[in-house]
């Protein structure tokens, strides 16, 4: 199973450290199940891009079931209290965002989408381990710029450190994969690998 995501599918086409590839893209040859993750067909433009990757993908491999799926916001959480609330939360409400994943932009944009406005968004690296300092600057510099909360990651939540002080309640984004195309395809490949 391979995981290529459909916003930047093939990065700059070079592999780590010269750009974001793992491997070569001719190595999903190899690949029996390819999710397509992140996908956007809300426009004309969106889904000639969508039918493109797919015509590149099926020259590398046509025997791959290909799957279609998106990330689905479905409540805000407190990072350390485990209160919830609906996605309502951020209508009309001025936030700070603190992500580190490999595209925050599509995390961003996601908040935008729910009405908030980012006042502040800070950046790190994929997979960073936010120190204290870190997110207390986050909270300090969103505070000056009037955000009411600070919004992360369900993926970098787990990586915050307990946090004594917080002026600002400090929510992450859960979110739940949706198959918007290609269901059977997973069906099968849960089936071959569960149930041999």
């Amino acid at each position: 199973m391979v995981l290529v995501d459909a916003q930047q599918p093939f990065g700059n086409e070079h592999l780590l450290p010269r750009g974001t590839l793992r491997e070569p893209p001719a190595h999903l040859a190899r690949a029996s199940v390819i999710f397509l993750t992140k996908v956007d067909r809300s426009s004309a433009n969106q889904d000639r891009r969508m039918n493109e990757l797919r015509e590149r993908i099926s020259r590398l491999n046509q025997r791959a079931e290909i799957v279609e799926c998106q990330h689905h916001p479905l409540y805000f959480e407190d990072v350390f209290t485990g209160e919830t609330h609906g996605l309502d939360l951020l209508k009309g409400r001025k936030v700070a965002s603190l992500s580190g994943i490999a595209q925050p932009e599509s995390f961003e944009s996601k908040l935008v989408e729910l009405g908030s406005q980012i006042v502040l968004a800070r950046r790190f690296a994929d997979h960073h381990r936010f120190s204290q300092q870190e997110v207390l600057d986050a909270i300090n510099r969103g505070k000056k710029r009037g955000a009411e909360m600070l919004l992360t990651t369900q993926k970098d939540a787990v990586r915050f450190p307990k946090i004594d002080r917080r002026d600002l309640p400090i929510y992450f984004m859960r979110v739940e994969i949706k198959i918007i195309a290609g269901a059977s395809g997973f069906d099968e490949a849960v089936r071959r690998i569960c149930f041999k």
